[in-house]
């Protein structure tokens, strides 16, 4: 990675971690990550599986509507310039995947978990980022890569590749998440970009946090 896709990469990280830190600590008039799964779970007699299900098929629908940008308001102070609507959409995936996350049982105030969350929002890059970075998916060995402690480098290791992996399918204007994650997007966002389905996204982050 040359020194100005590192650059680029950075960037990125940097609105990813804003809009992480708002969908796990909410913001006015939106539950946080947390809020949002215990209300699925509890909607459906306690069953994880059938959350994850309800959550998936009607949560980013539900929350892309006419208000949403204007909702987050004075918010959307960023640490690198991007438009409202590329923000809501970035916000909307992390706090689904988060959300997943926290119904799996993990904490999602942890480095490790933050760092897979990111990894979940690349799709099928995910596999492919983290086993470059000497992550292998299976059952145990997730689990353990989770709750325990991955090293400093390996840690910026995957989110450097998680960034710069977002602006090279879109660019710096256009981060690969945005213009197809859920139909409704298509007139808020704008553009014709592929993207990543919101289905797709979910199921990576089912595989990611068993």
């Amino acid at each position: 990675m040359s020194s100005n896709q590192e650059q680029e990469s950075n960037k990125m990280l940097k609105v990813l971690d804003f809009c992480y830190e708002k969908a796990i600590n909410g913001i006015p008039k939106f539950d946080s990550a947390q809020e949002m799964a215990d209300d699925y779970l509890s909607k459906n007699n306690g069953s994880v599986e059938d959350a994850i299900k309800s959550l998936v098929r009607y949560q980013n629908a539900k929350a892309i509507t006419s208000g949403f940008i204007t909702g987050l308001g004075g918010l959307i102070t960023l640490p690198v310039a991007l438009p409202a609507n590329m923000v809501s959409v970035l916000y909307v995936q992390l706090r689904m995947i988060a959300a997943i996350a926290h119904l799996k049982g993990y904490d999602l105030k942890s480095d490790q978990v933050k760092t897979f969350v990111f990894a979940a929002l690349t799709g099928n890059s995910a596999m492919e980022i983290l086993k470059s970075s000497g992550i292998f998916i299976g059952q145990k060995m997730m689990t353990n890569y989770i709750n325990n402690k991955l090293s400093y480098e390996i840690i910026k290791k995957i989110n450097q590749k998680v960034g710069f992996r977002l602006i090279a399918k879109g660019g710096t204007k256009a981060p690969i998440i945005l213009t197809k994650a859920v139909p409704v997007l298509g007139g808020i966002v704008g553009g014709t970009s592929d993207g990543i389905s919101t289905h797709l996204i979910a199921k990576t982050a089912q595989k990611i946090f068993i």
